[in-house]
């Protein structure tokens, strides 16, 4: 629960946070009265701000926080400490680049709205946001508080699931991923584009199954599905995974074709092909949609390595689909890779790499561009010695 004092009287509702941070002890009502400035000094404070005036004008304030965040005065000491880190390494930029945004993520988070049990707002000129908190969040019995950022993320998860990602083309139609809150979006084409262009394992000609380990929207199980895998066998640990893999499969019509398991890695059996397209940056995450993209200590990459050997097939294979962008920035070396490949009983017969093209790579103003315009993502071929 979270508390506050309103007009004299002792308030409280549910709190929600998806980065998992505690409920703010200090809050204070806020209106359209209310100036960016004293807001940002506010929130720069530790006192976060439960929003009560015009919907449009909380947006705009939030707007003007973010301005405040990233462009502070030149003459301001935390300018000049970044000048100053970007002569230490890459690992040291890394760790920069996290805390900043990590700093960012507090300030911007101290801005609070209260949404009624049934995913209403009761402020002027909000939008009807219950279609988009329901999918997030499920039934309610009672209102709840969560910061405008996570509502604006919520609103904007909505809108990827309705629309879709298209992740591959089927003669003249597109075939679309709808993503769910909370799991991540399959919007690096490049991954996919790798599996789509992979020469099968000779195992496929004679035992048509594949794992997908790790399945998340369910891309990549669509994808072999789409390449006439007869049986694919997909597995996660996470629910909302599942949930959105499942919802993701019935609408491409793939039910037949595909089976969901939650499971921690390896369903039992073997499968003629392997696939797994673990996070890539071994950190740990501060959010679950963060759990997509940081594997602390490398956890994912090795179970899926250390098991894979035990699951293949003769002649099967693993597809292993991982960046190197955790090279670049001094988290894990290549011979490190190689070893844990070695130990597993394993050996490389292919690998076949590509260049990112999303819009970070171009992005000079980027704490990371400099390894990410030198990122490469590969997918690795491997099989038992």
């Amino acid at each position: 629960m979270i508390s506050w004092d309103e007009a004299g009287q002792i308030c409280s509702a549910q709190w929600h946070a998806e980065n998992g941070i505690a409920p703010h002890k200090k809050i204070q009502i806020g209106d359209d009265t209310l100036t960016a400035d004293i807001a940002y000094r506010l929130a720069c404070e530790g006192t976060a701000i439960l929003y009560r005036g015009d919907f449009q004008n909380a947006r705009q304030l939030l707007q003007a926080l973010v301005r405040r965040v990233d462009k502070p005065s030149k003459k301001s000491k935390r300018v000049e400490r970044v000048e100053k880190e970007k002569t230490k390494s890459p690992l040291d930029t890394f760790n920069l680049h996290r805390l900043t945004q990590s700093q960012r993520a507090r300030i911007l988070g101290m801005l609070l709205i209260q949404i009624n049990a049934n995913h209403s707002i009761s402020l002027r000129r909000a939008p009807d946001v219950s279609q988009a908190c329901l999918e997030a969040y499920g039934e309610q019995a009672d209102s709840y508080v969560i910061s405008l950022r996570e509502l604006l993320g919520v609103i904007s998860a909505h809108e990827w699931r309705k629309n879709g990602v298209p992740i591959l083309a089927r003669g003249d139609e597109a075939i679309f991923i709808h993503p769910h809150y909370g799991v991540f979006a399959p919007i690096r084409g490049e991954y996919i584009q790798l599996v789509c262009n992979a020469v099968w394992p000779k195992a496929i000609q004679t035992h048509s199954i594949a794992f997908d380990i790790g399945v998340g929207t369910g891309a990549l199980s669509v994808v072999l599905a789409m390449r006439d895998i007869q049986k694919v066998i997909a597995t996660d640990i996470d629910e909302r995974a599942i949930v959105c893999a499942q919802d993701n499969i019935e609408r491409l019509g793939l039910i037949a074709q595909i089976e969901i398991q939650k499971t921690n890695l390896f369903p039992d059996g073997k499968a003629a092909l392997i696939v797994c397209n673990p996070p890539w940056l071994p950190a740990r995450p501060s959010s679950s949609l963060e759990h997509a993209v940081y594997d602390p200590e490398s956890l994912m990459l090795k179970g899926f390595l250390a098991g894979l050997k035990e699951h293949l097939l003769p002649n099967g294979e693993g597809w292993l689909i991982l960046s190197d962008l955790a090279e670049h920035l001094g988290l894990r070396t290549r011979q490190e890779l190689l070893d844990w490949i070695e130990q597993a009983g394993l050996r490389v017969v292919g690998r076949e790499d590509t260049k990112p093209q999303h819009k970070k790579v171009f992005d000079k103003t980027d704490a990371l561009h400099i390894a990410r315009l030198a990122e490469v993502t590969s997918l690795w071929r491997l099989c038992s010695k």
